[in-house]
């Protein structure tokens, strides 16, 4: 995929590294752009729409805010991938769904209340899919940044 113009690249960045925590994001963005707003929002929109932006939202630290999470992995038959991976959308507290070229083809990522409502969701989930799951709680993390910059119209 490619960023369309100078102005998504830099919407993009904007985006990663410099999102405005204001009432109204996106006017400010499109002040510091000296674009509209709507056009701000019909860019981001074409960038959803296109596959380049999956979405927009905050990264918060659950454990810092006492919560539980884990990451799991299933072996998923081939032909059950979209039921399973519809059941596992549905969960709250889920927050990644992908699937991996391995034995364990299917990983998610689950946050809880508690390391009990996590098993109890999971207990819940393997009875409703027929499958086991691995539960592997976070011990330790690593937290990685990731920005790409895209402001030049570089590729995406």
């Amino acid at each position: 995929m490619t960023v369309k113009d100078q102005i998504d690249g830099k919407i993009l960045d904007i985006l990663q590294n410099e999102f405005p925590l204001e009432e109204r994001p996106f006017l400010a963005i499109a002040g510091q752009m000296g674009i509209s707003e709507a056009d701000v929002l019909e860019r981001i929109a074409a960038m959803k729409a296109s596959g380049l932006i999956r979405r927009i939202g905050g990264i918060f630290d659950s454990g810092r805010m006492g919560y539980y999470s884990t990451l799991c992995a299933i072996e998923v038959p081939s032909d059950r991938i979209a039921e399973v991976g519809q059941l596992i959308n549905r969960l709250p507290g889920v927050t990644h769904n992908y699937l991996r070229d391995h034995e364990y083809n299917m990983w998610f990522t689950l946050t809880a209340a508690s390391p009990e409502k996590a098993a109890s969701i999971l207990a819940e989930l393997e009875k409703a899919i027929g499958l086991p799951i691995t539960s592997m709680p976070t011990q330790k993390v690593y937290k990685i940044k990731v920005s790409f910059e895209v402001g030049s119209g570089h590729e995406a």
